[in-house]
């Protein structure tokens, strides 16, 4: 199978990359190593994928049409995985220009390539930022979407109701997986359990905005990849669907099992709530366990601990 992955060097990217790679795929990354974070963490992400043949890096851009022709008029793809976006929620606030033109309209540059090219099979990242402030709990992909409280999850939530305009008018099967707060090695730099390991280790204050009582729906990386290769293999139709733990953690709750992990105590600053930040993301699983066989099975326990471990040894003492 040959496989498009956009920001294929990322977090969940090069997981993803390995994964497929590892059974017998063919993948293509395509990533433009933006500066929202430093870009040698994402090429240390692919510095084992690069030494097989199974795997070819496209360093540049989906707003870049030209290249989009070149790639996809040289390649017939099976499936495209479209993973690349301006991420963050907080940064959208303050750039929401940006993320409208990256995360909207290189969506549909890809999906314009896909009807060119009957791509029949198109996945892309969307996010559980979409649920905005929902009052009922656990969350449902049934549930009202419509009031974002960033532009980050706008973008995402249009992203989705592009996707079932191109099902709709082009035949495309379209699946929209809404990624709840994914962590374990290779973590961004910018997400709280990689902030708080940081700052903790290195005996710095821990910032915590609000009163620490906000709720996360943390999902392992492994879970979420095998979600996502769930989806790849059943990608039929249009769909949305969490994936998610289905269990939520405090954040002050977080703190006390990232400080028994790297075997330090944190010194709390708190902050008041940022613009943009919910108070709880919980994802009901129902719908991607029945049509996906998801399974969901690292707790929270054991990913942090994962996650320290693979901290020390790429920021050895």
């Amino acid at each position: 199978m040959n496989v498009l992955v956009t920001g294929g060097a990322g977090f969940i990217g090069s997981h993803l990359s390995e994964r497929l790679i590892a059974e017998k795929n063919n993948v293509w990354c395509l990533d433009n190593f933006n500066d929202y974070y430093d870009p040698a963490i994402k090429w240390r992400n692919i510095e084992q994928l690069q030494k097989s043949e199974n795997f070819q890096l496209i360093k540049g851009d989906i707003l870049d049409e030209i290249l989009l022709d070149k790639i996809f008029n040289e390649i017939q793809f099976d499936v495209i995985v479209h993973l690349a976006a301006r991420a963050g929620v907080r940064p959208s606030v303050q750039q929401p220009q940006l993320y409208q033109e990256v995360n909207i309209r290189g969506t549909i540059n890809l999906l314009e390539q896909a009807k060119a090219h009957n791509i029949t099979k198109f996945v892309v990242a969307s996010s559980s930022s979409v649920y905005g402030n929902n009052k009922k709990v656990p969350f449902a992909e049934t549930d009202f979407v419509d009031n974002p409280i960033s532009p980050y999850a706008a973008t995402k939530k249009a992203c989705e109701l592009i996707c079932y305009t191109y099902h709709s008018l082009y035949n495309i099967s379209m699946s929209c997986l809404r990624f709840f707060t994914v962590y374990g090695p290779r973590q961004r730099p910018d997400m709280a359990i990689h902030k708080f390991t940081k700052w903790i280790d290195n005996g710095e204050p821990i910032h915590v905005y609000g009163d620490g009582t906000a709720k996360r729906d943390f999902t392992f990386i492994s879970d979420i990849i095998d979600g996502i290769m769930k989806t790849i293999e059943r990608c039929n139709g249009y769909n949305v669907y969490n994936l998610g733990e289905s269990k939520v953690i405090e954040l002050m709750d977080l703190v006390k099992v990232i400080e028994k992990n790297v075997g330090k105590k944190a010194q709390i600053v708190k902050h008041p709530p940022q613009p943009g930040d919910v108070k709880i993301t919980f994802a009901d699983i129902t719908k991607a366990k029945k049509e996906l066989d998801y399974n969901p099975s690292v707790t929270v326990e054991e990913g942090v601990k994962e996650f320290v471990k693979w901290y020390r040894e790429v920021n050895p003492a």
